[in-house]
């Protein structure tokens, strides 16, 4: 049951901060956009679309760029509420080489997007069809794309050898409430033990007890705990939402993961890109005008899809 029609913010947004890795002060304005803009980044004066090809590094962050070197740091938790809320088309102005952390979750995004509203246009909602599987092994970690027609699923599993996280999975459809309600507030999290590795590369530079859930070799850090007792694969199902955003669409199948993370859903998204009958570029079937307001308000839900030939 998927949106029929695009949509944009309805007025500009602008947010300050600073960098989770960079700790530097940074600044963005989310701008409205015109229909089938789609995602794009602008930095230092240049553009950069949201695109498997805009991604250049996944080690402790999704980073994009260009190839004259332009790049913009820990676009994961803008991207999951853009995503997230169904939002199609806008321009990310970035003043500074990072989006802020905030909380290191989407809360602080969704809350300023949500503020404005979304504008639904008079364009039909674009989605990348999954066609058949694709998946990518390493070892412990596994990711997949699955046929499925209903929407966009996702089922997180993660593992990690510490008393407080263990085995935990997350798994559901992602639409503007799920994501709200369930995901945007999980914050990014590390371990004390890893700090000064981090630092070392030049990584974690901005993290704190204010954006991470901090992990000692046997407890949770920070005095207030934890946001959902799960916070720690649902903040990996919000990378992931944003990670798989890149796909530069919507998606409209299946994301399986277990052990993964921002290399692992990069690697998924450009196996399936490199295969080109595992998808296909499919048109929401519209059958009203224009509304404003939040996208998705009102509006019939989209019972077919036919093949967008552009």
């Amino acid at each position: 049951m998927q949106v029929q029609f695009q949509s944009t913010l309805a007025a500009r947004v602008d947010l300050t901060g600073r960098g989770l890795h960079s700790g530097t002060p940074t600044r963005i304005s989310l701008l409205p956009a015109a229909p089938n803009t789609g995602i794009v980044f602008k930095l230092h004066g240049k553009k950069i679309a949201v695109g498997p090809e805009a991604v250049r590094d996944t080690d402790f962050a999704t980073v994009i760029g260009d190839t004259n070197g332009s790049k913009c740091s820990t676009v994961e938790h803008l991207m999951a509420a853009l995503s997230g809320l169904g939002v199609d088309n806008a321009i990310v102005e970035v003043e500074g080489d990072e989006i802020p952390a905030f909380d290191g979750s989407s809360a602080f995004f969704v809350e300023a997007i949500d503020a404005v509203g979304l504008e639904s246009q008079e364009a039909a909602r674009r989605y990348i069809k999954i066609l058949k599987p694709i998946k990518v092994e390493n070892g412990r970690m596994m990711g997949e794309f699955l046929p499925y027609d209903a929407g966009f699923r996702v089922e997180i599993e993660i593992d990690f050898d510490h008393v407080a996280i263990g085995r935990q999975r997350f798994a559901g459809m992602i639409t503007p409430e799920v994501f709200r309600e369930e995901l945007s507030r999980a914050r990014t999290f590390g371990f004390m033990r890893d700090v000064a590795k981090l630092w070392g590369a030049g990584y974690a530079l901005g993290a704190s007890l204010e954006n991470t859930v901090c992990l000692a070799d046997d407890r949770i850090v920070n005095p207030e705990g934890l946001r959902y007792a799960d916070e720690f694969v649902r903040h990996k199902t919000l990378d992931a939402v944003g990670d798989l955003a890149m796909a530069g669409l919507p998606i409209l199948g299946r994301y399986r993961s277990r052990c993964g993370g921002h290399k692992l859903n990069a690697a998924v998204v450009a196996a399936l890109m490199a295969d080109r009958s595992a998808w296909t570029i499919v048109e929401a079937e519209t059958v009203r005008a224009r509304r404003r307001g939040h996208a998705g308000i009102g509006a019939q839900v989209a019972p077919a899809y036919r093949a967008d030939l552009s």
